[in-house]
Order: C-alpha cells, then sequence, then structure tokens
C-alpha cells in the first residue's frame, strides 16, 4: 500500500474502531454465544461495557511472600502450587473449600467460604496466586476468603494484575483476556475529550487509559489512568445535567425579578432577628438569578436549624414585587403547616397576601382558596402534594419553592414547575450534602450553602447505648417530664412487625435498610435486630403502663388521619402529652422548644443523615437536650456509624462521614438521572475532580451549547451514547 492509500486509510479505521465500541460484545473475538450470555449477567453487553468492566483490585506480583517469610497479621500476597483441594461442610449450608497451598519455603493453608464450585475449578498442581490477610491457626498459615487469581500458563512474575469481576462460568482469568482483546480491537478509537482540554488537565488520552487501568506496570500508572477516566464520567454526567437544565433556562417566559421592591425592603424590616452571614449570602445567590432573566434553578443546602425558610421568605417577596406569585411545596401537612405559622407574620407585615392549602382542607375551604389564586389576589400558596393538582391555577406564576425536594418524586417537581410559564425554582434540602455530592447530582443547578445558626442553640449531647442499658435513657427521660420538658421515642416501623405495613414510615425503613447493608454477610440473623424491631403502636402502650406510667404518652405516625396527627401535635406541644410515641414523620417540620430528650429505638435501622435529622427536633429553645440511640447491633458498620453521632452535631461532617460509607447511593434517598454512570467515580475521593469536570462542563457549553463545532463532535456522541436510555425519556 502507498503512504498516501495508508494515511487516507488511516481515519476510516479509526471511524471504525469507534464504532464498534457501541457493537454487541459477540464482535469481540473470544466471545461465543454462551460467553455473551454469561457476560450480560454481569452487565456486559457492548464492546464499551467490556471495556468499562473495570478492575476490582489488582494483584501486586512484583511484592510476592515466600510462605515462610510472610508476616502474620498482616495483608501480603503469596503465589504457589496447589496441593490439595477439599470441600468440608462443618454445618449445613455452610461449604468451606479448603485448599493447600504450597511453595519452596513451606505449605499453607486457604480457606474460601460458600464457594463450592472453586472444588470443581482450582486443580491440584495449578499455580495460584492469593491476597489478603495472613493468620495462624491449627499449627498451619491461613488465609479466609483473599482475593485470588489463577496464573495459568502466562508469565506475571513482577506484574500488577488486574482482577476483574467474574462469574464461576467465567472466571477473572477469561474476562481478562477478552478485555485484553477488545483493547486490540479498538486501539484507533478517537478520543471524546478536545486536545487542548486534555493538556490543560494534564489528561493521558483515553485510549491509553483503557489500556493502562486493564494492564498496568505499576500502581502509579493505574491511579494515573483512573483519573482520566473518571474525569471522562465526570465530564459526561455534568454536559448532560447542564443541557438538561439548559433546556429549561432558555425559555422565553422566564421572569427578570425585581430584587430591591417594596416587599422585599419591608420583609427585612419586619424581621425580629438579624439574618446570618449564610442566610444573607443565600438571599444573595437567590436574588441574583431570579434577576437575571433566565429560568432559574437554585438550590439551598442548609444544617437543621440553619433558617432555609427565611431565604426562601425573600424569594416570594421578590416575586410579590415583580408582579408574580409563588407556591411552596412541602412533603408533610405538618412542615406546611408549620411554615404558614412562622411565615404568616412577616408575610403580613410585608403585605403578602398568603393561604395553605394541603389535602384535609374541607372543600368549602378550598375552593375560595383556589379562586383567590386563580384571580391573583393570593400571593403565595403554601402546601403539600396538593398544589400539584389540576384545580391549582396560579393566575402567574414566577417562583416554585419545594421544600425537602428529595422527599419528591421528578414527576411532582416537574407538575409543579409547570403550573407557571418558565417559573424560578428553588430547592431545599435539609440534609447537608457535601459540595461534591451536590455538584455531581445537581450539576445544572445554583447553589447556596447554610451553616451558621440564626441562634446559639441549646447544647445537644447524643449517647449510644445498648438495648440492655436503655434504663439510663428512661432516667433521664423521666428526669425531664419532671422539670416540665418533653420526651420523643422514634420507632422504625409503626404497627406488629409480623404484619405487613403499607406505610410511608415503614417503606423509608425498608429502603434506607437496603442501602444500607446490600452485602453484609450476616453470620447471627439475631445481631442484625431483624428479629422484633421496635413499633410505635406496641411501645407507646408498653411506656404507658411501666416506664411512663405518671406521664401522659401520645401516639403519632404517618398513617393517622390528618386531623388526629394534628390534635396529637398540638397536645405534644401545649403540654398536655408530654412522651410522644413516633415514627420519621417528626423527621422534618416540627418545632418544640421544650423537647429536650430523644429516644431512638433500633437505631442501626436507621440512616446516618436522617438520624442526624430527628435529633435536630430536640434543643430547638434554651434548654439542654440529650440523644439516645438505642441499639444491640454488634455489627461493626452499625456501631461505626452510631458513634459517628456521639462524636459530631455537625450536619455536614456526618454527612461527609456517610458518604465514605455509602458512596453516592443515596444519602438523598433517590437515585438521581445520570449517577448510574459513574463506574469509578468516588464523590469522597474525587472532589477536585468533580470540581474540575463541573467547570469545564460550564465552559464547553458557555461556547458551544449544542456541541455542534468540530471538536466537539466524538464528545456529543459520547454524551449520546452515555444517555441514551434518559434522553430517549426526556424526548431528547
Amino acid at each position: 500500500m502507498s503512504k498516501a492509500a495508508a494515511s487516507s486509510a488511516a481515519p476510516l479505521d479509526r471511524v471504525a474502531d469507534t464504532l464498534l465500541l457501541d457493537s454487541k460484545v459477540d464482535a469481540v473475538r473470544g466471545v461465543t454465544p454462551a460467553r455473551a450470555k454469561v457476560l450480560e449477567k454481569l452487565k456486559v453487553r457492548t464492546v464499551r461495557d467490556l471495556l468499562t468492566h473495570f478492575p476490582r483490585r489488582y494483584l501486586d506480583l512484583s511484592r510476592i511472600c515466600t510462605i515462610a517469610e510472610a508476616p502474620i497479621g498482616e495483608t501480603c500476597t503469596i503465589s504457589g502450587q496447589i496441593h490439595d483441594v477439599k470441600l468440608k461442610r462443618p454445618r449445613p449450608r455452610m461449604p468451606i473449600v479448603e485448599v493447600s497451598l504450597r511453595d519452596a519455603t513451606g505449605i499453607m493453608i486457604v480457606s474460601f467460604f460458600h464457594m463450592p464450585w472453586l472444588e470443581r475449578r482450582l486443580k491440584p498442581g495449578a499455580r495460584l496466586a492469593v491476597s489478603g490477610k495472613l493468620a495462624f491457626d491449627y499449627g498451619f498459615k491461613r488465609m479466609t476468603n483473599p482475593y485470588f487469581e489463577e496464573l495459568g500458563e502466562e508469565d506475571v512474575e513482577g506484574k500488577l494484575l488486574a482482577v476483574h469481576p467474574a462469574t464461576e462460568k467465567l472466571p477473572a482469568g477469561v474476562v481478562r483476556r477478552l478485555v485484553f482483546t477488545a483493547l486490540d480491537q479498538t486501539r484507533g478509537m478517537f478520543d471524546p475529550v478536545p486536545a487542548a482540554l486534555r493538556v490543560r488537565r494534564h489528561l493521558i488520552s483515553r485510549g491509553a487509559a483503557l489500556e493502562t487501568i486493564h494492564r498496568p506496570l505499576d500502581a502509579q500508572e493505574a491511579a494515573e489512568a483512573r483519573r482520566r477516566l473518571v474525569y471522562d464520567e465526570l465530564l459526561l454526567l455534568q454536559l448532560f445535567l447542564m443541557q438538561q437544565g439548559d433546556e429549561r433556562s432558555r425559555h422565553a417566559g422566564a421572569c427578570a425579578h425585581t430584587v430591591d421592591g417594596p416587599a422585599v425592603q419591608a420583609l427585612h424590616g419586619a424581621l425580629p432577628f438579624q439574618l446570618t452571614e449564610d442566610q444573607l449570602h443565600a438571599v444573595d445567590d437567590l436574588f441574583a438569578v431570579m434577576a437575571s432573566g433566565r429560568v432559574a434553578d437554585h438550590m439551598v443546602l442548609g444544617d437543621v436549624g440553619t433558617g432555609k425558610t427565611m431565604v426562601a421568605a425573600f424569594g416570594v417577596a421578590a416575586a410579590k414585587d415583580s408582579g408574580g406569585q409563588a407556591l411552596i411545596m412541602a412533603p408533610t401537612e405538618i412542615l406546611a403547616e408549620q411554615h404558614a405559622r412562622t411565615l404568616a407574620p412577616l408575610f403580613d407585615a410585608a403585605g403578602i397576601r398568603h393561604g395553605l392549602l394541603t389535602g384535609s382542607v374541607p372543600e368549602r375551604e378550598r375552593v375560595p382558596i383556589l379562586e383567590a389564586f386563580a384571580q391573583g389576589d393570593v400571593d403565595v400558596l403554601i402546601g403539600t402534594h396538593a398544589l400539584i393538582e389540576d384545580d391549582v391555577r396560579p393566575r402567574r406564576l414566577t417562583l416554585a419553592v419545594i421544600d425537602e425536594q428529595q422527599r419528591f418524586g421528578v414527576d411532582q417537581r416537574s407538575r409543579l414547575l409547570e403550573k407557571g410559564d418558565a417559573p424560578d425554582a428553588l430547592y431545599m434540602t435539609a440534609t447537608p450534602i457535601p459540595r461534591s455530592l451536590a455538584l455531581t447530582l445537581f450539576g445544572n443547578l445554583t447553589h447556596s450553602y447554610l451553616k451558621q445558626k440564626p441562634r446559639k442553640g441549646a447544647a445537644r449531647v447524643t449517647h449510644a447505648l445498648d438495648k440492655s442499658a436503655r434504663g439510663v435513657a428512661y432516667d433521664a427521660a423521666r428526669a425531664a417530664v419532671a422539670r416540665g420538658e418533653r420526651v420523643y421515642v422514634v420507632c422504625p416501623l409503626v404497627g406488629n412487625p409480623a404484619h405487613a405495613s403499607s406505610s410511608a414510615d415503614e417503606k423509608a425503613v425498608r429502603e434506607d435498610e437496603e442501602a444500607y447493608h446490600p452485602q453484609v454477610a450476616i453470620e447471627d440473623e439475631a445481631d442484625f435486630n431483624l428479629a422484633d424491631p421496635a413499633s410505635a403502636t406496641k411501645e407507646a402502650s408498653r411506656l404507658a403502663r411501666t416506664v411512663f406510667a405518671d406521664a401522659q404518652v401520645g401516639l403519632l405516625h404517618g398513617g393517622l388521619p390528618a386531623d388526629e396527627k394534628r390534635r396529637v401535635m398540638d397536645d405534644f406541644a401545649a403540654g398536655r402529652v408530654q412522651v410522644l410515641v413516633t415514627t420519621t414523620v417528626i423527621e422534618v417540620g416540627v418545632d418544640v422548644p421544650e423537647a429536650t430528650v430523644m429516644i431512638v429505638e433500633d437505631a442501626d435501622r436507621f440512616g446516618l443523615s436522617q438520624l442526624h435529622q430527628l435529633r435536630g427536633r430536640v434543643g430547638r429553645g434554651s434548654l439542654d437536650a440529650e440523644v439516645f440511640l438505642i441499639s444491640s447491633s454488634k455489627l461493626p458498620n452499625a456501631v461505626k456509624r452510631l458513634e459517628a453521632l456521639v462524636d459530631s452535631d455537625d450536619g455536614f461532617q456526618i454527612a461527609s462521614y456517610d458518604l465514605s460509607l455509602r458512596r453516592e447511593g443515596d444519602i438523598l434517598g433517590n437515585k438521581q438521572a445520570g449517577v448510574s454512570s459513574l463506574k469509578l467515580v468516588n464523590i469522597a475521593l474525587d472532589a477536585e475532580e468533580i470540581e474540575q469536570a463541573h467547570a469545564d462542563a460550564r465552559r464547553i457549553l458557555d461556547a458551544d451549547p449544542e456541541l455542534a463545532l468540530p471538536e466537539h463532535a466524538a464528545l456529543a456522541r459520547e454524551l449520546r451514547q452515555a444517555f441514551s436510555e434518559e434522553l430517549q425519556v426526556s424526548g431528547g
């Protein structure tokens, strides 16, 4: 072939290699129909999926210890020859494969629990590398459930060997060879990240990154490859989120709000307290986007008691001054009613006409409220899901406020925004997530953070107690009642755990349980505290008869009628009920300054952020408060989570720790579109890359909103492929 012919063929080869990425996985040499079926179980359906089937770890065969020299109690890698393989069953449903491994210096025992198929796969005479913590037991050095690799005939000594997720029918060695073949077949693929951006961020090419992450020479090479691929995942996610947000912001009907009008000024003058610096900055941030003339999507993230509602109030005042109206949607009637009580005197002073609409508002009251709102005689309507009903028709909606936004579905949030012609949106959450997570989940929004509390609150101390020591908590609770204070007792379930319930409270507990313990090997189920979790109805009856026989005990949960819930809360606030046994229905929106003690039963069944939210219900006045987290779990993770709450009362610190345990899944309780595409990103560790990708995505879209420039062609294609399902749902 001539040089001219070769140069003209090269680009075509690159196109073919790039297109191959989205071919079915059987386009890779060696992937038979049978192997394709097994790979599908690993969620590998295309060549791209195979190349991004990243190693779960590496065996460092450059640092192999001999059996004789391997240190007891430390993690090490040992390579040897299989001498013997035995399957033992010391107890029913507990198969153990025991492998005798030997090298020139001695012999050791390797035990694999619950993997009986290894007896068939591991053959005497074969070479095996294992990596794990070494113990000494029954006269032998031993490893239990180590990472392992069948070495075969390939020369891997001195290498860093990738260990990919595999199955019994498709061992890690076979998966690795298929990945290597796919790398060879796609070597000429285009790089979606423009060259100038790669240079600025000191990133290696995508082809080199994929090659290196699967077969690195050393740990430094693997880390550099991971950094590039993490950046790719984040850049694509940020582009997707921003394009989705920009689509709404380009709407011609956006209102350029007046942010220094009479209602705003009057609201400032009516405040009986000084706003914190954080609140002032948040109001300025909100006003900047509301006055821009583009549709605003702003989020205020704040710890419990940092005054997010006051920020929303100024947004409502700006809407009033601009001839618009506002909606404030809260997830519960308790919270909606509290907002109405808190804001009513301030709104009255600022000349802002307001109304309350919840599911329990009688029809005779509902109709006049809706008519007044439709005619523009009500400036802001505060309510629950009732606000998204079809008969709620504002005259001119320019601001929609969604409080505790993570408690609403995407469809519910959309239906509220559809009440107006491109209204600005203010999202609020009392789950104080770190900035890195906020950018990852909500990269299309602008953000404000509230960390300062408007007033110096009382001291709040948290204790973690075993169930056997719960008498300490009861003593503190009885002492509080004797002083005229109030007590919460929080339970994970509503009724008898033997009977299934469809309550939202119990559904949240089950979802949180799954999020926290997806892969925990439970050796003793009783230790996990599933046998008899506390139920509110049962606990209320027991406590009223025994511990608090001299006090009035009330019961509150999500299944009660609205008027009953309101009566119970009124009685508790007034002191007619001193002890309130409840579920997570009090997590937000309950403000009783006299409440000073909280007892959380089976605390290990709640999420960290949820527990922090719950304890925010006490210590809200001038009286010191105590929180008692009761649990009998001995699981290390459960103990560590409760200790974190004992050690810190800072919501952002708690959220960061929660994130380190759960990664992005799912502090806010529901998956955000696109986050499932993150295979390598660890939000707790990759904060710098998140900031870079967010800034780069914004810069790219500001210059080329549709990614139509030639230098962005590969990036646009990659974006369509990465989010094809989401784009189909949204009609993009």
